[in-house]
C-alpha cells in the first residue's frame, strides 16, 4: 500500500475512535516508525510501504484507538522547540505550559540567577528555561526516582549543562526556613490540581497518565496552598513564585498569595484565554 493512501486509511480509523486530531496523530506515528518528518511523507506519500512496516504500524494505531497517548506511543514530545523522551511514570508536556516558561522567562532578566522546578517531571520546564537563560543555575526536583532519571537523560540528550535535578518531596531535600540550603530568585511549578471527581481524568490522554502528578486534595487545590506557604522560606529576597493551575483556580491562588504576604499578584492567560498561571513576589519580610 502507498504510503499516502495508508495514512487516509489509518486518520479514518482513528477519526472514528474520537481522537481529535486524527490526520496528525497518523501522520506522527507513521514518522516514528520511519525515522523521517512529515515534510519527508508529503514528499514521497506515493511510496509502497513495505509488509513489515505496516505490520507495526497497524499495532500502533490499534494502541492509540484504545487511547493510548501519542507521546507514549513514540516515546517523544516537543516542548518549547526541545525535543522530550516521554515515559508512562510522567505527565506529558502540554502547550497550556508554555504560558509558564514565557511569565518565567519575563522575570528571569538578570543575566544570572537560581532557579527551582518544582514536579519537573520530564523536566520540561526547567530544560526549556535553562536553554533560554544559560547564565542561571536551574534545579527540577521530583518525588519519583524516574522521573529525576528521565529528566536527567533529557539534559543529557539535549546537552543542557546548566539544569540539576533531584528527588525530593517538594522542599524536603532543600532545608527549610533558615535552615534552606539556598535560596531561588524564580520558583516555578505545574502541580497536580484537578480534584479527585474531575470528569477530564475519564477521558483522552489522561486516563494513561500517573493520577498522583494529576489529582490533589481540597477540590485540587491542596498542593497550590501548600506551595504558596512554603516557597517562602526559599525565595530570595523579592524572588517571585509562579503557579500553574486550573482554568477555574485563579481567583483562589490570587487569594491564597495576597493572603500569605506576597506582593504584584497577577495571573497569565494560556492561548485559549483561560486563567493558567498565577504569580506572586515575596517581599522578604
Amino acid at each position: 500500500m502507498r504510503l499516502d493512501a495508508l495514512l487516509v486509511e489509518a486518520a479514518a480509523r482513528l477519526a472514528a475512535a474520537g481522537s481529535p486530531s486524527p490526520r496528525l496523530d497518523a501522520e506522527m506515528l507513521l514518522c516514528h516508525l520511519l525515522g523521517v518528518d512529515r515534510t519527508w511523507l508529503y514528499t514521497w506519500g506515493d511510496c509502497e510501504a513495505e509488509a513489515a512496516k505496516v505490520a507495526c504500524f497497524e499495532a500502533l494505531l490499534t494502541r492509540r484507538e484504545a487511547g493510548e497517548p501519542v507521546a507514549y506511543l513514540t516515546g517523544e514530545r516537543e516542548f518549547w522547540g526541545l525535543q522530550l523522551v516521554t515515559e508512562p511514570s510522567t505527565l506529558i508536556p502540554r502547550p497550556d505550559t508554555e504560558t509558564l516558561v514565557e511569565a518565567a522567562l519575563e522575570k528571569a532578566s538578570a543575566a544570572t540567577g537560581r532557579l527551582l522546578d518544582l514536579g519537573t517531571g520530564t523536566g520540561a520546564i526547567a530544560l526549556a528555561l535553562a536553554s533560554e537563560r544559560p547564565g542561571w543555575g536551574v534545579m527540577g526536583v521530583d518525588l519519583r526516582a524516574e522521573a529525576v532519571a528521565l529528566a536527567v537523560r533529557n539534559a543529557a540528550r539535549l546537552a543542557i549543562v546548566n539544569a540539576s535535578f533531584r528527588q525530593s518531596d517538594w522542599f524536603a531535600t532543600l532545608g527549610n526556613g533558615e535552615r534552606a540550603t539556598q535560596r531561588f530568585e524564580l520558583i516555578v511549578s505545574n502541580p497536580p490540581y484537578l480534584a479527585d471527581d474531575d470528569p477530564h481524568l475519564a477521558r483522552g490522554d489522561l486516563r494513561f497518565e500517573p493520577v498522583s502528578a494529576l489529582v490533589a486534595g481540597e477540590g485540587g487545590l491542596a498542593d497550590l496552598y501548600h506551595l504558596v506557604r512554603t516557597a517562602r522560606g526559599h525565595l530570595a529576597l523579592d524572588g517571585w513564585l509562579l503557579l500553574e493551575h486550573g482554568a477555574e483556580q485563579g481567583s483562589a491562588v490570587r487569594e491564597a498569595l495576597v493572603a500569605a504576604g506576597y506582593l504584584e499578584v497577577t495571573t497569565r492567560l494560556d492561548l485559549a484565554g483561560h486563567e493558567r498561571v498565577t504569580l506572586g513576589r515575596w517581599p522578604g519580610r
